[in-house]
């Protein structure tokens, strides 16, 4: 009964939606509070028991591996000005025990190709994949939760959860059967389906548990538009053969691949921060009370 202990991070997006933000930054770097998206899922992982973790990178990400290194320069001057517990936040980031592994992606040709870069790494193990661009906040950490339900399953796991109708072409769509409140069973999946076509309202989000067959079906996937390979179409080869289960997480998903997501979550996970979140609410009050402010108005 092995463990799943490895994850991917596809990461070589290019973030156009956040321009000029993320021209020379990586959009998985930019911050929630004090910490970048791709360490909160990373800090997920690590407390779901993942011990490997891999990054499927690009051109000007090297922000990112440089995130999880050793900072010597930094740490030195740390430890040189008695900033024992700052030097401790950054020592830490990673546990020493966790594993940093960096694949280029040569060519961003869709998520199920940056998963596919994967293989020779994951080999036939069964491995999660995560999307930094979905913060998943829950009490017990989301990738937690997909982890104990597959100890328990021991099938494929896609995150899901209801989206409004309106909506159906951001995500790919599932139709499923139900087995409890918490697992469904996934008869098909449609990558973003227009309303009238959509099979449910139920959209999958950006955690994964995939068996290593999924490798096999990337490989077979006709490109679509822009010559991609997507996942979406991975996928519906793998319920073609075996089972792949629905998951209802227990949390909060805030999309940072959008502005409003993005604000969303700097709000709400800044207002329960332990250093500012007693002086943001104040800060928040504030301005809901400055009438000219909440309606726009300089």
């Amino acid at each position: 009964m092995k463990k799943v202990t490895k994850a991917v991070f596809p990461v070589a997006g290019l973030g156009t939606r956040f321009l000029p933000a993320t021209k020379a930054n990586p959009k998985e770097m930019m911050p929630i509070v004090d910490k970048p998206l791709i360490q909160y899922a990373v800090e997920e992982a690590v407390a779901a028991g993942i011990t490997d973790l891999i990054f499927i990178t690009g051109r000007n990400k090297r922000s990112i591996s440089d995130h999880f290194d050793m900072a010597y320069e930094l740490e030195n001057e740390l430890e040189r000005s008695g900033k024992q517990q700052l030097l401790s936040l950054v020592q830490n980031i990673v546990p020493s025990h966790v594993n940093c592994i960096y694949i280029r992606q040569p060519r961003a040709l869709g998520l199920g190709h940056a998963v596919l870069q994967a293989k020779p790494v994951i080999n036939d193990e069964t491995f999660a994949v995560l999307l930094a661009d979905d913060l998943l906040d829950g009490e017990v950490p989301i990738m937690k939760q997909m982890t104990e339900t597959y100890d328990y399953y021991r099938y494929s796991l896609l995150a899901v959860e209801d989206v409004p109708l309106s909506q159906t072409k951001n995500y790919g769509m599932v139709d499923t059967r139900y087995i409890n409140d918490e697992i469904e069973q996934v008869a098909a999946i449609v990558e973003k389906p227009n309303p009238e076509d959509a099979p449910s309202t139920l959209g999958v989000v950006g955690r994964y548990i995939l068996s290593a067959s999924i490798f096999r079906h990337l490989e077979n996937v006709q490109t679509g538009s822009g010559g991609e390979i997507q996942l979406t179409d991975g996928i519906s080869g793998l319920i073609a053969e075996e089972q792949v289960l629905a998951f209802r997480f227990n949390g909060v998903r805030y999309d940072c691949g959008s502005k409003s997501g993005y604000l969303e979550a700097n709000v709400r996970l800044g207002l329960r921060h332990p250093e500012c979140g007693t002086e943001f609410r104040n800060l928040l009050e504030s301005i809901c009370s400055d009438r000219q402010l909440v309606a726009g108005k300089p």
